[in-house]
């Protein structure tokens, strides 16, 4: 995708790795949302300690059979490509924080595409 480097928009959607909407992982929904959408590339990343609105501490140090860990799901794009994915990311959440932030992109090479 050209035209990627320069002053984007950066969404994160906070939530657990138990989420799923229609009986799938959430953070794997969103990704398929991003891609279908177009975005240029998103990420899920596992946290190892975190907690929000209830104050439940859930961190991989406690030995339990499951873990519900943080899960934040992240994406960078123009702002307006974000912002007409964002209702979509809504009524995928029952609980959750979804931030924007700019973001300064320094480099966005595809592999066919090579570093120009």
């Amino acid at each position: 995708m050209k035209g990627i480097v320069g002053t984007r928009t950066l969404l994160r959607v906070f939530i657990k790795e138990s989420d799923h909407h229609q009986g799938k992982p959430l953070y794997l929904e969103l990704l398929r949302l991003f891609k279908e959408a177009g975005l240029a590339g998103g990420t899920a990343l596992r946290g190892i300690a975190g907690f929000g609105a209830h104050a439940e501490l859930h961190t991989d140090r406690i030995l339990r059979l499951t873990q519900d860990l943080p899960v934040v799901v992240e994406v960078v794009d123009d702002e307006a490509a974000i912002r007409r994915v964002l209702p979509r990311v809504d009524a995928m959440l029952e609980s959750g924080l979804v931030t924007l932030e700019k973001a300064e992109v320094i480099v966005y090479a595809h592999p066919r595409q090579g570093l120009d």
